[in-house]
């Protein structure tokens, strides 16, 4: 997989004059089933999260509320996206490093995962997870 296999989803609008509403249906709007949903929040300024990889993993990261930066590295490539609207997600697929920085005051960053936890599927170590891509033992 490379970083250009992560792409930004566009999900579905309700315009409402009493609110916008927005949904995630699997295998519809996003390329796998939803087995897990969880959510980073009240993240101090200057903090930042992920510094992982996935072996087999699939996540849809949303700003469901603020706004935050997320690094991707695919072992080769690198590049970061900015998430700000809560109808656009970004689609992760296995095997990419990622970090996310920059959080505004109040974000709220939603991940669906495709997959129940699982600490054997990560990559916590860079340097192990560059040596996998790359074929080193």
């Amino acid at each position: 997989m490379s970083i250009f296999d992560c792409q930004m989803i566009d999900l579905p609008r309700i315009s409402d004059p009493r609110g916008n509403l927005t949904f995630v249906e699997s295998d519809r709007h996003i390329p796998f089933d939803i087995k897990r949903v969880y959510y980073l929040y009240d993240v101090p300024g200057g903090a930042e999260r992920g510094g992982h990889a996935h072996k087999a993993l699939h996540q849809l990261i949303i700003a469901m509320s603020g706004s935050f930066d997320i690094h991707l590295d695919d072992g080769n490539s690198r590049k970061t996206v900015h998430l700000n609207r809560s109808y656009n997600g970004l689609y992760v697929c296995p095997m990419i490093w990622r970090e996310i920085d920059n959080f505004s005051s109040g974000a709220v960053c939603m991940v669906l995962a495709s997959d129940y936890y699982d600490e054997e599927d990560y990559f916590r170590d860079y340097n192990t997870f560059t040596n996998c891509v790359r074929g080193d033992k």
